[in-house]
């Protein structure tokens, strides 16, 4: 079905605008794609080829894996890896490859964390699975409250230092710890450079002054930085610190698309129980019509639309999104380089575009170890 020998598009270079990483000087293109869906050895593997293959003929440079992705887990490291020695090792010093540990991958006492131990090992694993000698940055995926926040960056500090990777980054991280990190690792000498996050119309904790994906870690707590009154946000923290900001879920995990218009699909993530059911209440539901109708005034679907939306931000750099077809992931990608909303529009999105309770990494720890 597809030619065994790739060659990417001629114009693939200027196929999507890239912006620069915060203050480093890595740059990202305005959407990347994640491979935490869909790349596991549930999917056959000409299906996750096609759609690697178009992605970067597009323009899409980054690549987004973790240990834990699947399933099970590790599978789709192994199946990237498959796909670069096949595809892409002749376009290497083009792309950006990251992974990430922290959130559970095996069972054992350094099966999951942000301890030395399972970090570097971890990282190890992940460059076997995909076959390379270094990847691009490496993140700590999650916060974890029994690890010393001195460990983890020392271990990530390690890890660029050893050429495991070439910048370190951070996922999920209230503005406080963040601002702890960041302060760890530059005095290490390896700052950190990307923040991932979750951020969607349906999920905006990371506008929010002071509020944190590791929930109960805020300006005022022994972790923080807090000078009193309003704490700065996520958004607003990480520009301080010179870091860029990836967008996850910006999709709200397939809410803000068509597919939940009239309802819950039977094969979907709200379909199959992958996803609460409690998510597509009827408020909520009323919510993604109203922006479906915003979307097609502006001439866009609500998933374009959406993406558009995480990146009317300065502070981010790129929105990272899942696909499961080509097709699909040729609709998303049209949201690159899209008209700036109006005063208007942004005025009519916030009526409806409020936290619905949908962050499902919220909470995740109580508090980072000091």
């Amino acid at each position: 079905m597809y030619p065994d020998v790739y060659s990417a598009a001629p114009d693939h270079h200027d196929a999507m605008p890239h912006r620069r990483a915060g203050t480093s000087g890595l740059k990202l293109p305005e959407v990347s794609l994640g491979l935490w869906h869909n790349f596991g050895d549930d999917r056959p593997f000409d299906g996750m080829r096609a759609i690697v293959r178009r992605a970067f003929d597009r323009g899409v440079t980054h690549f987004d894996l973790a240990n834990n992705y699947g399933p099970p887990p590790g599978s789709a490291e192994e199946n990237f890896g498959r796909l670069l020695a096949k595809d892409l090792a002749p376009y290497r010093d083009e792309i950006t490859v990251t992974s990430k540990a922290g959130w559970w991958m095996q069972e054992g006492p350094h099966g999951f964390g942000g301890s030395r131990k399972y970090l570097v090992a971890s990282c190890d694993a992940s460059l076997k699975r995909m076959g390379l000698d270094y990847v691009d940055v490496f993140y700590h995926h999650r916060p974890d409250p029994d690890t010393p926040l001195e460990e983890t960056m020392a271990a990530l500090d390690f890890i660029v230092r050893s050429g495991r990777a070439l910048y370190a980054g951070i996922s999920s991280y209230s503005p406080a710890t963040t601002r702890r990190a960041q302060t760890i690792a530059r005095e290490l000498g390896t700052p950190l450079v990307l923040h991932q996050p979750s951020y969607s119309m349906f999920n905006r904790w990371i506008e929010q002054p002071g509020s944190g994906g590791d929930s109960g870690v805020d300006a005022g707590s022994g972790n923080g930085t807090g000078t009193g009154g309003a704490s700065p946000s996520l958004l607003e923290t990480a520009a301080e610190e010179g870091m860029g900001v990836i967008a996850f879920s910006a999709l709200a995990q397939g809410l803000l698309t068509d597919r939940y218009l009239g309802g819950i699909p039977e094969h979907s993530r709200l379909g199959d129980g992958k996803m609460d059911r409690s998510f597509l209440g009827d408020e909520t539901l009323a919510a993604i019509r109203a922006l479906n109708g915003i979307a097609e005034d502006r001439g866009q679907t609500l998933a374009q639309m959406a993406i558009s939306w995480v990146l009317r931000r300065p502070e981010v750099t790129s929105a990272l999104i899942g696909a499961s077809s080509v097709a699909q992931l040729d609709a998303n990608l049209d949201a690159a380089g899209a008209a700036p909303f109006s005063d208007e529009e942004l005025t009519a999105i916030d009526e409806w575009a409020v936290d619905r309770g949908i962050n499902q990494w919220a909470g995740a720890t109580e508090s980072v170890k000091d």
